[in-house]
């Protein structure tokens, strides 16, 4: 219960006990004004949260990370997202030095040769993005969902975040895939097309591939490792 002075863990989850999600979202924006920030990847789940923030003019950031290697259809999925709600989401790009060390010293596809360089490569293009992009923050709205991976079935809709110092709301944690697909056609939300594909999770394009029946979750993304935890460090617990 390190948290702050006024509030911690145990007291937020008490406050947003039998609110929904869109409640949750206004509350923390009033708890925490100008300090809640939505970290947007324009996945499915993400685009869910988008348009419960815009859709009801809740006052919370959204910003997205460009790590330089997306798919042509996350950009779409941007540029749509941007004149569906008459808005810009701020964009995040990592610093040119170092990509350009990188590729320099290792090449352009040095993340398929070792678990050290992928994860290398993750921190340049998204970790520190991220960090920047959360400077002052205090509340950090992601789209993570339990059932995505082993590693996110214990989190609690809201978590103190040590290594970022601030609490983190996962508004969509206990939510079913197709819970979150029923809400994107309910509401006719901006989705990225290579959902219909096979992609349940899309990342940079060179690390992701769409999911074979029966697969788990995150096994199109660095599906070379063989890793039972995969993570690019941006939720590292």
């Amino acid at each position: 219960m390190t948290p702050t002075e006024t509030h911690s863990t145990e007291s937020l989850l008490h406050q947003i006990e039998g609110k929904t999600e869109v409640e949750t979202l206004r509350l923390l924006s009033e708890l925490f004004p100008g300090q809640v920030a939505f970290s947007s990847s324009l996945g499915y789940e993400d685009q869910v949260i988008t348009d419960m923030i815009l859709a009801n003019g809740i006052d919370i950031r959204i910003f997205t990370l460009d790590t330089g290697r997306m798919f042509p259809e996350s950009y779409t999925t941007l540029q749509k997202t941007n004149n569906r709600y008459d808005t810009k989401l701020e964009v995040y790009f990592p610093q040119s030095a170092g990509v350009e060390k990188l590729l320099t010293e290792k090449g352009p596809l040095s993340f398929y040769e070792s678990i050290e360089n992928r994860k290398e490569c993750c921190f340049i293009r998204k970790v520190e993005p991220l960090n920047r992009a959360l400077k002052g923050v205090k509340v950090w709205v992601t789209g993570i969902r339990a059932e995505q991976s082993n590693n996110r079935t214990g989190m609690q809709a809201i978590e103190w975040d040590g290594g970022h110092e601030l609490f983190k709301y996962n508004p969509l944690l206990a939510w079913s895939f197709d819970e979150v697909k029923q809400y994107v056609k309910a509401h006719n939300v901006p989705y990225n097309p290579l959902h219909d594909k096979g992609f349940v999770s899309i990342g940079c394009a060179p690390c992701t591939r769409a999911i074979l029946e029966g697969e788990d979750f995150r096994a199109g993304r660095w599906w070379w490792e063989d890793e039972s935890k995969k993570e690019c460090g941006l939720h590292a617990r």
